[in-house]
């Protein structure tokens, strides 16, 4: 079974405030949400990278299948008290703000915010149940959905952990991170470079995939299997932000 490394610097730049240099100024728990979040879209939209350029077959939702990967190597990359801080607040990413309005579109390829809330909480869990029980109450799983956790983590390790393992060490093709300048790059460019660095340094790739920061008119991210490329929006930064404000209130 896949067995991965603890990215001490992409640790610090998660726990660390920002520089007094820093063009954009947060506080620490700004800093740490966003960059769990930004963390745990990036692994989504490389769980549809891996999908198309490793060939994986996927049975059911393809967005579900990502959503496992995100929350499988959050468990995989760190140790235990970064891991938990990573997948709490990544957690509260999965919500949207009862503020905005919006009804649910059942008919999209996503699953109800909530549902994908719990899914994250559940499979995280499940991997170390013993240590991250205050971790599952603090963020109300039920116990009914508890009992299962521990069996939805081993499928997820089953079949995420089995394509990771094919990749240990490979030699392919590295992915390459482009920078970029702009509103949130000074936090967003050290981020997702470190993280490319790390995980080019435990796999390769049956392709190269490219990893981009653009202005999209809107917070997105997503993964483009024409150019093989995992595009994340600048205006997912300020959109979490205000998330976070939103359920600090």
């Amino acid at each position: 079974m896949i067995t991965l490394r603890f990215s001490p610097i992409l640790a610090l730049t998660l726990l660390l405030p920002v520089s007094v240099n820093a063009e954009t100024e947060l506080t620490d728990v700004q800093q740490e949400f966003l960059s769990a979040n930004v963390l745990g879209i990036f692994y989504h939209e490389l769980g549809h990278a891996l999908i198309d350029v490793q060939n994986v077959p996927i049975f059911g939702q393809e967005e579900d299948a990502a959503d496992v990967l995100s929350a499988f190597l959050i468990d995989a990359l760190f140790d235990e008290e970064t891991a938990q801080s990573i997948a709490f607040d990544a957690a509260y990413g999965y919500l949207t703000s009862e503020d905005t309005g919006e009804d649910i579109p059942f008919w999209d390829v996503h699953g109800p915010d909530e549902q994908r809330f719990y899914n994250h909480v559940c499979i995280f869990y499940g991997a170390n149940p013993d240590a991250r029980e205050e971790f599952a109450k603090d963020l109300d799983l039920p116990q009914e959905r508890a009992e299962y956790c521990p069996s939805e983590y081993d499928q997820a390790a089953n079949a995420w952990g089995g394509v990771l393992d094919g990749m240990i060490n490979q030699d392919g093709e590295p992915m390459k991170f482009v920078p970029a300048k702009g509103e949130y790059s000074d936090i967003l460019n050290p981020l997702l470079s470190n993280e490319v660095d790390s995980l080019n340094a435990d796999f390769g790739f049956a392709a190269q995939i490219t990893v981009t920061i653009d202005d999209c008119g809107e917070p997105n991210a997503f993964y483009d299997p024409q150019t093989r490329g995992i595009t994340f929006c600048r205006e997912f930064a300020p959109y979490l932000l205000e998330t976070l404000e939103a359920f600090s209130q």
